[in-house]
């Protein structure tokens, strides 16, 4: 058992499960995963109830993880990714249902003419990774990587299923919402949400608030793998090298690198949970609803889950991750960072630690606190 460190944060008595959850990870978590460092937040109607923390921001345990240590969330930053792509279908700037082709032409070459925006936000374009194998530094050079995925064919039909894209939805996403708002996602994050400690892409002034990472002690089941599994996951280049350097940290990929906090992704994620933001309308509930239909359901292509996508984030129903409303819907990253929307509570939600798992989804830990807070709703 290991030695439980001083919570730091907010907790109301009524929530005190959640702490004790909390606590618990430290010491006792499940499969032994007990915590080095760790974020948890909630609000409830955009207000936030729940923002704990504990632990150390360092292997050394030389400095605390405080209130304003950054945590790298990789896939956890998807979640944001498809609350700006909203953003732009909320502006008249983007459709779902048209083709990602009408704003970016050259994206239509090699039988992808016909994939709409919701198709690529829900994992159905087929380019989950290079068909042919790059090295890992062709990620420091978008252009390349762009030019790349739209000269290439997918890998199966789109609109048949889904086939989550790791890396690449990041870049394809990213590009078009470049193409019609002007901005990069890193940009439009600060500029739309100011106050927000969320970085896509970030400052290397910023670097010395960023925590250090364990990594895995096994890596993720992927289930029998075939050319669409390597390609997203096991080819040489089908990640970025030298995640966790500054060169890695400043680059902008929205589907890999965000860095922040856990208070700050459950704020950020009260827009898919209400629509608002601090009391101002962000996403009306035309777009709402279309956001967060299920485009999807069925034996992905790459994870080994029968699951439903909405656009860009998981849908709990049949998973069972995100709490037992099936409306709920958010994102995992590596290692078992989350963020959610639960619509039916009015909730969203925040989880970030340092100690990878090698849970794809799911991660025990997460489940753990996402229990005992409904318990207390």
């Amino acid at each position: 058992m290991s030695e439980l460190p001083e919570i730091h944060g907010v907790c109301p008595a009524r929530f005190a499960g959640v702490k004790d959850a909390f606590a618990a990870n430290f010491t006792d978590a499940p499969e032994g995963l007990n915590e080095l460092a760790a974020g948890f937040s909630a609000c409830i109607g955009g207000e936030t109830v729940i923002d704990l923390r504990a632990g150390w921001a360092d292997t050394a345990r030389t400095r605390p993880f405080e209130a304003d240590t950054l945590t790298p969330v990789f896939s956890t930053g998807k979640a944001v990714m498809a609350t700006l792509i909203a953003l732009c279908v909320e502006r008249g700037l983007l459709d779902y249902e048209r083709p990602v082709a009408r704003y970016w032409p050259a994206f239509g070459a090699a039988g992808k003419d016909a994939i709409t925006v919701g198709q690529l936000m829900s994992h159905q374009a087929g380019l989950p990774g290079f068909d042919d194998a790059a090295e890992p530094s062709i990620w420091f050079d978008p252009p390349n990587v762009l030019e790349r995925l739209c000269a290439q064919a997918p890998m199966w039909e789109p609109g048949t299923a889904s086939g989550y894209h790791p890396i690449t939805i990041g870049y394809l996403a990213g590009e078009l919402f470049r193409r019609v708002d002007g901005r990069s996602m890193g940009t439009a994050l600060r500029e739309e949400f100011p106050g927000l400690d969320l970085w896509i892409g970030l400052p290397e002034s910023e670097h010395g608030r960023v925590a250090q990472m364990r990594k895995p002690s096994a890596a993720p089941n992927l289930g029998e793998i075939d050319a669409v599994k390597r390609s997203a996951f096991l080819d040489k280049g089908s990640a970025p090298g030298g995640r966790g350097s500054a060169e890695w940290r400043i680059m902008e990929i929205p589907s890999a690198n965000l860095h922040g906090t856990a208070k700050d992704l459950a704020r950020l994620m009260t827009v898919v949970a209400t629509g608002s933001f601090e009391g101002r309308e962000v996403l009306s509930e035309t777009t709402l609803a279309a956001a967060r239909r299920e485009r999807i359901h069925g034996l992905d292509r790459v994870l080994p889950f029968e699951m439903g996508w909405a656009a860009g984030w998981t849908m709990n129903a049949g998973l069972d991750i995100f709490g037992p409303n099936p409306t709920a819907l958010g994102h995992y990253g590596w290692g078992g960072s989350c963020a959610w929307a639960d619509p039916e509570a009015k909730l969203s939600a925040a989880y970030v630690m340092t100690r990878q798992s090698p849970h794809l989804i799911g991660d025990p830990r997460a489940v753990q606190l996402q229990q005992a807070l409904y318990s207390a709703l």
